[in-house]
C-alpha cells in the first residue's frame, strides 16, 4: 500500500515537472492586442453651402404657366397663292393652267381686337389668308402690311369676340442662358411648345438675304411651320417672333433664330402710324474689324447730326444708351428699334478716352448694296444717261474690298448681269446676290470710268 503511495507520488511530481518545462521552454506565449477606438473630433469651418447664401430658388423649373397664356394666343396661318405654269403634256399645247399653291405657317395674336404678327416669307404673295385660332375658329385676314427686310407682316382679323394676346416684353432684357419657349404649329402640328434657352443675342447671319442681323439665338427646336411664331419668356411674354434656322436637311438641328421683340414692335407701330418703316440711322460708315469690340466711325459727314453732336471719325461705339455694342449687328439692332428723330446717348472709345454724346437719329437713304460683292450702287442720273447713251444703269460709288486699289471698280457703270438688262440700282444688287447664292456663273458688262465697254466673269 506504502509502494503504491509512493509510486503516485512520483507519477504526479513527474507530471508537475514535465508540465513546467514544457510551459518554460516550448508553449509560444499567446499576445493579445486590444484596441481601444477613440471618439471622431468635429471642427467647426466657416464654408457655407451655396445654397445658404444666396436667395437663388430650387425649385423644379416649370413652364405650364407660361404655356397656358401663350398657347391659345398662337394661331395657324394658311397662305394660298394662285400660281400659273406647265405642269402636263396637255399644257404645252393648251397653254399654262391655273393652279393654288397653299402654304403655312404660325402668327402671334398681339391685341384683343384681332392684331396679328407673322413673318413675311409666311405670307408673301398670298392671294387669300386663312387664320385658324386654337379652337379650331377660322377667320379671313387683311395683310395690313410687310417689312421685307426684317421679314415681319401686320394681319388683321375681324372676330366676333375679344381674342387672347401675348403682351411685348423689352427683347434688351432678355439674358443670354435665360429659358423661353417657341410656340407654334410646325409640319402642321397645332399648338406645339418646346423649350430651350437663349444661346446668343445680336446674331448675325450671313448670307441671309439682307434680313435683320440682330436675332436672338435659341436651342428651342423650330421647324418649317413654327416661321412666324412666338418665342416668349416664363413669364408669357413676347421676346420675339420664330423666323429662321440654320440646317443642312430643311429641319431643326440645334439652332433657331427670331426677331427681337423691340424691333418687331417698332416695325408694326410704324406700319400702323405711318404705312411704312421709318428706318433711323446716326448718320457714319462703319468700318468693321472682327478683332475689335465696337464698331469704328470710318465716314461722318460735315453736316450730320452726328458730326454736330461731337463725334468724330476714328470714335469707336461701344455702346448706345445702357446697350453694350461689341459687333455692328448689335447696334443694327438698337437702330432698328428706334425711329428718326430720336435721341440716343451714343458711347464712344476715343484713343482711350470714354465719351459720351447724345446724338439725334436721321432717316435712313436707302442704299443698295450686293453683300456677296460688297459693292454699293446708285442710280443713274438724268445727266449720266444723256453722257452715256443709256436709259438706265447701276453706277459704283463704293467698294468695300478695294476701295483705293489700282483695279477698284468704283466709278463704273453695270449694264447689263447675265444677259439681263440692269435698270436700277435696286435690280443690280439684288440679281448678284441672288446669283451668288444659287453659285451661277456670273458674267457683268460694265462702262468704264473713261466711257468703255468692259466685260466681267465671276465664278
Amino acid at each position: 500500500m506504502k509502494k503504491f503511495f509512493s509510486f503516485l507520488s512520483i507519477a504526479i511530481l513527474g507530471g508537475v515537472i514535465a508540465l513546467g518545462g514544457y510551459k518554460a521552454f516550448l508553449e509560444k506565449p499567446v499576445v493579445i492586442e486590444r484596441t481601444n477606438e477613440q471618439p471622431i473630433q468635429t471642427f467647426q469651418t466657416n464654408f457655407q453651402p451655396a445654397f445658404e447664401t444666396t436667395n437663388a430658388s430650387y425649385a423644379p423649373t416649370n413652364f405650364t404657366e407660361a404655356a397656358e397664356k401663350t398657347v391659345n394666343a398662337v394661331v395657324h396661318v394658311k397662305n394660298t397663292a394662285e400660281k400659273s405654269g406647265i405642269t402636263s403634256w396637255s399644257d404645252l399645247f393648251n397653254g399654262p393652267r391655273k393652279y393654288e399653291q397653299v402654304g403655312t405657317g404660325s402668327g402671334v395674336i398681339i391685341s384683343s381686337d384681332g392684331y396679328i404678327v407673322t413673318n413675311n416669307h409666311v405670307i408673301a404673295n398670298a392671294t387669300d389668308l386663312e387664320i385658324t385660332l386654337n379652337n379650331r375658329k377660322k377667320y379671313k385676314a387683311e395683310l395690313v402690311g410687310t417689312d421685307t427686310e426684317n421679314d415681319i407682316a401686320l394681319l388683321k382679323i375681324d372676330a366676333d369676340e375679344k381674342l387672347p394676346y401675348i403682351p411685348f416684353s423689352n427683347s434688351d432684357n432678355v439674358k443670354i442662358g435665360e429659358w423661353v419657349l417657341a410656340v407654334g404649329n410646325p409640319y402642321n402640328l397645332t399648338s406645339t411648345v418646346t423649350a430651350g434657352i437663349v444661346s446668343a443675342k445680336g446674331r448675325d447671319l450671313e448670307g441671309n438675304g439682307g434680313i435683320t442681323d440682330s436675332f436672338i439665338q435659341t436651342d428651342a427646336a423650330v421647324n418649317p411651320g413654327n416661321s412666324g411664331g412666338a418665342l416668349v419668356n416664363t413669364r408669357g411674354e413676347l421676346v420675339g417672333i420664330n423666323t429662321a434656322i440654320t440646317s443642312r436637311t430643311g429641319s431643326y438641328i440645334g439652332y433657331s433664330f427670331a426677331v427681337p421683340s423691340n424691333i418687331t414692335k417698332k416695325i408694326i407701330d410704324d406700319i400702323l402710324e405711318y404705312g411704312k418703316v421709318q428706318e433711323a440711322v446716326i448718320g457714319f460708315i462703319p468700318e468693321i474689324k472682327e478683332d475689335l469690340e465696337g464698331v469704328i466711325i470710318k465716314e461722318i459727314s460735315e453736316d450730320s447730326d452726328a458730326k454736330k453732336s461731337g463725334l468724330k471719325e476714328g470714335d469707336v461705339i461701344v455702346k448706345i444708351n445702357d446697350v453694350k455694342i461689341s459687333k455692328f449687328s448689335e447696334l443694327s439692332g438698337q437702330l432698328k428699334a428706334k425711329r428718326p428723330g430720336e435721341y440716343v446717348n451714343v458711347t464712344v472709345d476715343r484713343s482711350g478716352e470714354i465719351l459720351t454724346r447724345k446724338v439725334k437719329l436721321s432717316k435712313k437713304i436707302k442704299r443698295f448694296i450686293s453683300n456677296a460683292f460688297q459693292l454699293e450702287f446708285k442710280d443713274l442720273s438724268k445727266k449720266e444717261t444723256k453722257k452715256y447713251g443709256l436709259s438706265g444703269g447701276a453706277k459704283i460709288i463704293r467698294e468695300a474690298r478695294n476701295d483705293n486699289g489700282n483695279d477698284s471698280l468704283v466709278g463704273f457703270i453695270v449694264t447689263s448681269i447675265n444677259g439681263q438688262r440692269i435698270n436700277t440700282a435696286d435690280e443690280a444688287s439684288k440679281l448678284l446676290d441672288n446669283l451668288a447664292r444659287s453659285r451661277y456663273r456670273i458674267k457683268v458688262e460694265m462702262i468704264n470710268t473713261e466711257g468703255e465697254v468692259e466685260r466681267y466673269v465671276f465664278r
